[in-house]
């Protein structure tokens, strides 16, 4: 069973920058596609950023230009750099497989941006 774990997440003045870390356990990382997802209060969760085994990367157009996705299949460990970060980036951010999430969510991590 592989197991997500998220982490790097703070609260940010309006303008900051954050960068988050997703460690997956299992061997299946490396051929797996991945992705940033994010839920803000009262809000479906949204896919952000994807990145396949191949290292071909995608936004979406909320966040394109300002974060930055990327992998170490070494390290089992898939980033999310953001910068430039706004308050409507708030949100609990998750990390799972795309198109589909296909292993059981992390506990996610809170990014707080302020105004």
């Amino acid at each position: 069973q592989v197991q997500l774990v998220e982490s790097g997440g703070g609260l940010v003045q309006s303008g900051g920058s954050l960068r988050l870390s997703c460690a997956a356990s299992g061997s299946i990382f490396s051929i797996a596609a991945m992705g940033w997802y994010r839920q803000a209060p009262g809000k479906q969760r949204e896919l952000v950023a994807s990145i396949t085994s191949g290292y071909r990367t995608n936004y979406a157009d909320s966040v394109k230009g300002r974060f930055t996705i990327s992998r170490d299949n070494a390290k089992n460990t898939v980033y999310l750099q953001m910068s430039s970060l706004k308050p409507e980036d708030t949100a609990v951010y998750y990390c799972n497989t795309v198109p589909s999430a296909i292993y059981d969510w992390g506990q996610g991590t809170q990014v707080t941006v302020s105004s």
